[in-house]
């Protein structure tokens, strides 16, 4: 197995253990591939729960440019359960686990069709 299929298996992981989740690894797969090589970079793989900044860039960035979503107050209560799902305690949060649950959340699975 390449790196990337090592980190999509640990996504997974976090998914079922730390989020109570089975993942769809068709969907875990395209929205890794989607991050690019930010999921190789250290900081840039995990997001910042607690960096109000970082959260926007996640609704800027990924809701509202590649969901295709309308800036809301919803999407940022969306992003807080998210966050609130995978653990506020937890350290490493996976931007592809993070940006998963978003992609589930909203049902846009159709834009990595």
């Amino acid at each position: 197995m390449g790196k990337r299929d090592d980190l999509i298996v640990r996504y997974a992981d976090d998914l079922r253990n730390k989020c109570g989740m089975e993942p769809d690894m068709d969907l875990l797969t395209k929205v890794t591939i989607g991050c690019g090589p930010a999921i190789y970079n250290a900081d840039a793989s995990t997001i910042a729960g607690s960096q109000p900044a970082e959260l926007e860039t996640v609704k800027t960035n990924f809701l509202v440019k590649k969901l295709g979503l309308a800036d809301s107050p919803a999407l940022m209560d969306a992003i807080n359960q998210v966050i609130e799902t995978y653990g506020k305690s937890e350290r490493n949060k996976y931007r592809a686990v993070v940006y998963y649950m978003l992609t589930k959340h909203f049902g846009k699975e159709a834009v990595y069709r």
